[in-house]
């Protein structure tokens, strides 16, 4: 096991480095929510009728984009169920078999009584050797995790998870929630911003956050902006990232469409059945 020691610490390094791009962006939004609550609404906003409204739609906004934000990053991604695992006695007969073809037989045997439609670009089963399983329609291996994901979008390491089945609804809420909240941070710090920027208002500490409190909340604003606007239109077409890049293959051939349903079926098989529930990072089915 001496080799394998290398492996496993690296592996933990890894594991470890994974987590700087979430700590970045709590260290951003820990600082917008200080500069944003104390910094402008308490110390520079004179007028209590202003500053309470604006803490209250302050609060709202951040609290749903956290929360999505956490339901993103904590939700484990979905594998395969155990009946897309080779049986045992095809198991022992496909690890033996050598030929790639004779290995297909094995594999079609099996898939036979899967409801598997999808097939590689050669028309070939979809098999994972590493995790061991006919791959269902729409999961891929993640390589950063290690497993096969179910309906698998693609690797976030703004989230350092998968984003797939389980958390797709929470990822595409949390694009709208930390996109809202950074419109409205810029929206209302603008005519502070202005009046700093002309020096309308004393030089004081506040200032600097102010400031930068806008850039920051237009930059990030202007960025999310093209990933949800991406993400709104994979959604109508029930698409994954992977499938827009790639067409999944079934046994007539590539189809782009091949998982639409049309557009209101489409968003319910993301958001859920239930309307009211669509807005909130929870699961209704």
């Amino acid at each position: 096991s001496a080799p394998m020691a290398p492996r496993h610490v690296l592996r933990c390094c890894q594991r470890s480095l994974s987590w700087i791009p979430v700590i970045f962006i709590n260290l951003v939004v820990g600082w917008s929510y200080y500069a944003y609550v104390v910094e402008l609404c308490i110390l520079t906003i004179p007028n209590n009728a202003e500053k309470i409204s604006y803490l209250v739609v302050f609060h709202l906004f951040f609290i749903m984009f956290i929360w999505s934000y956490w339901k993103t990053i904590c939700s484990r991604p979905a594998n395969p169920s155990k009946e897309f695992c080779l049986p045992n006695v095809e198991k022992e007969q496909y690890e033996k078999e050598e030929h790639p073809d004779t290995q297909q037989e094995i594999l079609k045997k099996v898939v036979v009584g899967l409801p598997v439609y999808t097939r590689t670009g050669t028309g070939a089963v979809r098999y994972c050797d590493r995790c061991l399983v006919i791959k269902p329609d729409r999961c891929h291996h993640c390589s950063t995790c290690d497993m096969c994901v179910l309906k698998m979008d693609h690797h976030c390491p703004w989230v350092n998870n998968c984003v797939g089945f389980s958390n797709y609804k929470f990822f595409v809420l949390f694009l709208a929630y930390s996109m809202l909240y950074c419109a409205f941070i810029a929206a209302t710090v603008l005519q502070y911003f202005i009046k700093f920027w002309t020096n309308q208002l004393p030089d004081t500490h506040a200032k600097f956050h102010v400031l930068f409190l806008f850039f920051v909340a237009a930059m990030f604003f202007i960025s999310i902006l093209s990933l949800f606007s991406y993400h709104l239109w994979l959604v109508g077409k029930n698409r994954t990232t992977i499938e827009a890049f790639r067409a999944p293959v079934f046994r007539n051939g590539p189809d782009k469409n091949g998982f639409s349903l049309g557009f209101s079926r489409n968003m319910a098989e993301v958001f859920g059945d239930q309307k009211k529930y669509w807005m909130f990072p929870i699961y209704t089915r």
